[in-house]
C-alpha cells in the first residue's frame, strides 16, 4: 500500500514493522544454537531470538523510526523470566518460549503498543518462538521433548531487556521469512 504525504505529495511505501525485545549477547547465543538444533531436526525459517513487543502495525517507514525512537526514549531496562517451553497452535508460535507477565514485562509492551497506536485483539503474551513452522501435534511434541534435552535450563532462563530493536515484518512471508530486516536498534536506560 502507498499513501501520499500531504505536504509534499511524495508517495511513501506502507509496510508492516514490529517492535522485538532483544535478549543479551550471551543468551542471545544460547537460544541460537537451540534453534538451530531444532531447526536442523524439523525444519522451518531462521529468525533472530526475540520476544515480540509490539505485532505488526502497517506503516512508512519514517513514522515506524519516529514512533520507534519516541517510544524508547521513556523506557527503562526491565527483566524477562521464562517460564515453559509450549507448542502453539500457529506457524509463528510452532514451538515457543512463554514468559511471566510480570508488571514490568506487560508495561514495557503496553508503553511502546501506545506510540505505535498498536491495539491487541487479546491480552498480551509474551514469549519467544523458538521454532517456526506447520507441525502436527506429535512433531510439536518431540520438539518440545528435545527443546527440554538440548538445554534443561531453558525454562527457567531469566535475562535484563535492555536492547529493543524495529524490524520490518512483512505479514504476507510466513514461510521463509527472508523479507524481514531489522531497521532500528535502540539500548533502553539501565532500570
Amino acid at each position: 500500500m502507498e499513501i501520499a504525504d500531504e505536504k509534499t505529495g511524495a508517495v511513501a511505501q506502507m509496510n508492516d514493522y514490529s517492535v522485538w525485545a532483544i535478549p543479551p549477547e550471551a543468551v542471545g547465543e544460547k537460544l541460537k544454537n537451540l534453534m538451530g538444533a531444532l531447526r536442523s531436526e524439523f525444519g522451518g525459517p531462521e529468525i533472530p531470538p526475540h520476544i515480540t513487543v509490539v505485532g505488526a502495525t502497517s506503516l512508512t517507514e519514517q513514522d515506524a523510526v519516529e514512533k520507534f525512537r519516541s517510544a524508547c526514549e521513556g523506557l527503562k531496562a526491565y527483566h524477562a523470566k521464562a517460564d515453559l517451553v509450549i507448542a502453539g497452535a500457529f506457524p509463528s508460535q510452532c514451538l515457543y518460549l512463554l514468559f511471566h507477565s510480570t508488571p514490568e514485562v506487560m508495561d514495557a509492551s503496553a508503553h511502546c503498543c501506545r506510540y505505535f497506536g498498536y491495539k491487541r485483539s487479546n491480552r498480551y503474551m509474551p514469549h519467544l518462538s523458538l521454532l517456526y513452522g506447520t507441525l502436527t501435534k506429535d512433531e510439536k511434541n518431540k520438539a518440545r521433548e528435545k527443546a527440554c534435552v538440548l538445554d534443561e535450563s531453558i525454562d527457567g532462563l531469566n535475562f535484563q531487556i535492555s536492547r529493543l530493536a524495529l524490524w520490518k515484518t512483512d505479514r504476507k512471508d510466513k514461510l521463509t521469512l527472508e523479507s524481514w530486516k531489522q531497521i532500528a536498534e535502540c539500548s533502553l536506560s539501565p532500570d
